[in-house]
């Protein structure tokens, strides 16, 4: 079921998906240094995010997104490893967009990770800017109009 999820109430399952998610996505990467693992349970604590996530059991994957004004940034997508390409982050997006019919869409991912390129570039989002991080990553930003 797709329901909001309170970081308050969940912060280390938070912290253990996106451990369990993010080290795969920094191999596919090749990233050296990798800000996502950097999190730390505090931090899903303080977050002014929203989180909205697929739960049944437990969480089989979670968005976090920023909205501001007319647009919704989205912080992070994380999908269980052992959920992965079973729809669930389609499932997700697509709920999102639903819940916000009106808003322009952001998102960024590993310019390397061929999975999510995909995956955005199926529901519509378009190629906005490539650049480098000062950490080294090749990244990609994507927008979506309403």
């Amino acid at each position: 079921m797709f329901q909001r999820i309170l970081p308050h109430s969940n912060a280390e399952q938070l912290f253990r998906l996106w451990q369990d998610s993010y080290i795969i996505e920094e191999q596919i990467i090749e990233a050296s240094i990798f800000p996502p693992l950097n999190r730390k349970v505090n931090d899903f604590l303080n977050s002014e995010n929203e989180f909205f996530g697929i739960v049944n059991h437990e969480f089989l994957g979670v968005i976090e997104i920023c909205s501001k004004d007319n647009k919704i940034h989205i912080q992070s997508l994380v999908v269980a490893p052992k959920y992965f390409r079973k729809g669930v982050a389609t499932s997700m997006l697509v709920n999102i967009f639903k819940m916000y019919p009106k808003k322009k869409f952001t998102v960024e991912t590993g310019y390397k990770n061929t999975p999510a390129k995909k995956l955005y570039e199926s529901l519509g989002f378009r190629k906005d800017k490539v650049w480098i991080t000062a950490y080294g990553i090749k990244k990609i930003r994507y927008t979506k109009r309403a």
